[in-house]
């Protein structure tokens, strides 16, 4: 059971989420949340998302870090419009910090919008932005414990993205049982497996984002 000021301060991002959700609907803006541990390869993943989309659609990214700069500098040389959330310690982002990082976006001119949010698989499930789906980021190196450790995120996220499939020669992960247990938390999750250095997968995460980025 939660406690009251806890409960409190969720209802009142909750409202807040929905008014940022209305305002992304309003303006036609299609958002993801995406969410993993540190170094899964979220940064990379955006990366090469924006160089292969940018030509198609209009690319916008807000960079969750508990300090620096260095992966929003890394998005926005590729031409996405990056805002950047320091949280100061924070291991999550709110519906408040994203509504401030907005008014510094012209959403008029953004067809996807993209928060990379702060590098943890707890906080950040808790915490609705106003996106339209969370999706999250596992890389094969984190193990594949993580269903059974975090079963929110997965409860949660509506596309499990497995990357680094090309250190799976290298180290012990069970694809079949990660796909097993995320599918026992979550039926109707969709699962992809890719590698961001070699590219191998992401033609189909490609698809997925530009199928759902119509529908909004």
């Amino acid at each position: 059971m939660k406690i009251p000021v806890v409960q409190k301060v969720l209802e009142a991002n909750e409202r807040i989420g929905e008014q940022n959700r209305r305002l992304f609907e309003e303006m036609k803006v299609f958002v993801i949340n995406l969410v993993s541990g540190p170094g899964a390869g979220k940064t990379t993943l955006l990366e090469r998302t924006v160089e292969a989309l940018k030509d198609q659609y209009r690319i916008g990214v807000i960079e969750g870090d508990i300090q620096s700069t260095l992966d929003a500098q890394k998005i926005a040389s590729k031409g996405a419009s990056v805002v950047q959330i320091n949280t100061g310690g924070a291991c999550h982002l709110d519906g408040n910090m994203i509504r401030e990082a907005i008014g510094k976006l012209d959403l008029t001119t953004l067809d996807v919008l993209i928060v990379e949010n702060v590098g943890n698989l707890v906080c950040p499930v808790e915490f609705d932005i106003g996106e339209h789906f969370k999706v999250m980021l596992l890389s094969v190196p984190e193990g594949d414990d993580k269903p059974l450790k975090y079963p929110l995120i997965f409860h949660e996220s509506r596309l499990l993205l497995i990357n680094k499939m090309d250190l799976l020669p290298y180290v012990s992960f069970n694809v079949e049982k990660i796909r097993k247990e995320s599918l026992k938390i979550n039926p109707y999750l969709e699962i992809i497996e890719i590698s961001c250095k070699t590219g191998d997968g992401l033609s189909s995460w490609f698809r997925w984002l530009k199928h759902k980025a119509k529908k909004g």
